[in-house]
């Protein structure tokens, strides 16, 4: 999980209790997967004895890191932001430990705290006499901007001054002498250790982790349906479980070490097991337990693996049956729907008209031959017989019938 450190760093943390911060980007209302492995930083450092700080962004939020990105983003406003920040701050509470009575209790901080009551001219005076533009310029974060068609704002050149004043300011009243961060923080880290150097002749500390990526070159977290987010409500349990379950051997490989709690020797073991049964997925199944129970719940989990059946196996009917609407809705997420009249439902109508009215198949022709071929279920039972009527008794939750054409197509026919 280290990429970068600055020399000193691990006598640092051998030497006594440590304060170290990771600083969080409030640009969205929920943190994605990719926030988790400075979640996992700062459980590791907690564990260890060390206090573990939280900032999260609420001045720089504002302004917009240039690390990592070819365009500038767009600024929030001070409304969106704090309840950002609010939803942030409630995930956070969930892994790290802020039981004041221990001596490495947790903490969050918000940067705008301390930057909402300096002036752009104490600012520039106090702090930007310190650093040269030379140093600035010479970041890569920098020079990929620069070297773009879009160039760069003076909003995003001063963001790593930014970004180092929080260094110093925890420093200072904090006693913080340890920054992490992603490996495209570096630049913006190490202008903190050498504002602390430069201001207060300080010792600074620092060390990042590898970005994550994936194997096959697509952007890790990233799937059809966007970002992979650690809020049950913008990305279900049951999809972020099925992230972690399809991952590529090699990448399954490497996310194990980083993202779960399991010892070298139980990785190490689960490595011999996949090895020549790779078919059988048995690191993927033990990553998305893992991750799956460490951000959501062990009943999230074993929901997961019941509704992965669903699609996959053949006798899941019963379960299907037993789904609340909102446990159905999970397991369908990227399913094709179709809405049909529940009326004609209520009616009743045969199983050959019922397939090509809702256009699942194109002509009845080619409805029946398959029926006669055993290639339809509903609601996972094969229907064979041609004269089997579709009626409302069959609907799921009172809405919902699932049509299976062939061994993978599914539709979610929705009465209305």
């Amino acid at each position: 999980m280290i990429q970068d450190i600055i020399p000193g760093t691990e006598e640092q943390l051998n030497k006594e209790m440590t304060t170290g911060y990771i600083g969080f980007d409030p640009t969205a209302d929920s943190l994605h997967i990719g926030s988790l492995v400075p979640i996992i930083l700062l459980i590791h450092l907690q564990k260890n004895g060390h206090k573990p700080v939280a900032l999260v962004g609420g001045a720089t939020g504002m302004v917009g890191d240039p690390s990592g990105k070819s365009e500038e983003r767009n600024l929030l406003s001070e409304d969106v932001l704090n309840y950002n920040l609010s939803c942030v701050k409630k995930q956070l509470e969930k892994f790290l430990n802020f039981d004041t009575s221990l001596p490495n209790a947790a903490e969050i901080v918000n940067n705008y705290d301390w930057f909402k009551k300096i002036t752009f001219l104490q600012f520039i005076r106090d702090i930007g006499k310190h650093i040269t533009v030379n140093y600035m310029m010479s970041k890569d974060s920098v020079k990929r901007r620069l070297e773009g068609d879009n160039g760069m704002s003076f909003t995003e050149f001063t963001y790593q001054l930014v970004q180092g004043y929080d260094f110093y300011w925890l420093h200072k009243n904090k006693n913080c002498k340890l920054q992490m961060g992603g490996s495209d923080q570096w630049g913006n880290i190490v202008t903190g250790t050498e504002l602390i150097r430069r201001k207060s002749s300080g010792e600074a500390y620092a060390f990042t982790c590898p970005l994550m990526t994936k194997a096959d070159g697509g952007k890790f977290g990233k799937t059809e349906q966007g970002n992979i987010w650690l809020d049950a409500k913008k990305t279900s349990p049951y999809q972020f479980y099925q992230f972690w379950l399809n991952a590529a051997d090699v990448d399954a490989e490497r996310y194990i070490k980083i993202f779960t709690f399991l010892n070298k020797d139980e990785i190490d073991t689960l490595l011999l097991q996949h090895k020549g049964n790779e078919h059988q997925r048995i690191l993927q199944k033990k990553l998305a337990e893992e991750v799956t129970c460490f951000v959501h719940s062990r009943d999230d989990h074993n929901f997961a693996v019941k509704a992965s059946e669903i699609l996959f196996n053949n006798d899941t009917a019963e379960i299907l049956q037993q789904l609340s609407e909102d446990q159905l809705l999970q397991v369908m997420e990227g399913v094709p729907s179709v809405e049909f009249p529940k009326a004609e439902l209520d009616a009743g109508m045969d199983i050959v008209s019922f397939l090509s009215t809702a256009n699942i198949f194109p002509s009845k022709g080619e409805a029946k031959k398959m029926i006669q071929n055993g290639g339809v279920s509903i609601n996972k039972i094969k229907k064979d017989d041609v004269t089997f009527t579709i009626n409302s008794n069959l609907l799921l939750n009172q809405k919902y019938l699932l049509v299976q054409k062939g061994k993978k197509n599914y539709y979610l026919i929705i009465a209305l």
